[in-house]
């Protein structure tokens, strides 16, 4: 038992790490554990990982809705034309809660759009955090789970 917590906990660091650091590449890491086989749980090993990269990018969400405050960032979105696209895309966002969901999910589970990119446009356009990260968290499962799945299944076509 002691071990496989070390597992989940150390998946969990690593895709933390990975959702700030780009070369720190989470589906490289679940398909060599994919490959290595002999998992118990396919689906609490893709759910730690979505919870740990879920975690970083709430530090991008943050930076996103914080950055509006830098001063280089507003002296950029000081133009009337400027603040009023920022304003209509807020309100885009906010009034279809169900295409800017659908659009967190797609990259979430897809990683297109790049969901790095995804999740600071997210905290400046002011998207509900809820939602961003409870679909963010359900699409990272379904796509790491897959890449684990996957790399099990053609481990074991050559075994």
């Amino acid at each position: 038992m002691t071990r496989a917590i070390e597992e989940l906990a150390s998946l969990l660091g690593l895709a933390f790490v990975s959702a700030l650091v780009p070369v720190v590449n989470i589906e490289v890491i679940l398909a060599g554990r994919g490959s290595l086989g002999g998992m118990s749980n396919i689906w609490l090993l893709s759910l730690a990982a979505a919870f740990g990269q879920m975690l970083g990018k709430l530090v991008w969400y943050y930076l996103g809705a914080n950055s509006l405050q830098w001063a280089w960032v507003r002296k950029r979105i000081e133009t009337p034309k400027a603040q009023a696209r920022l304003e209509l895309w807020r309100t885009r966002t906010q009034q279809r809660p169900v295409v800017t969901g659908l659009l967190v999910l797609a990259s979430a589970a897809s990683g297109f759009p790049p969901f790095a990119i995804l999740s600071v446009l997210a905290g400046q356009l002011r998207m509900s955090l809820l939602l961003f990260f409870s679909l963010g968290l359900i699409g990272r499962w379904a796509r790491f789970a897959a890449v684990l799945g996957g790399a099990e299944y053609v481990k074991n076509l050559f075994t």
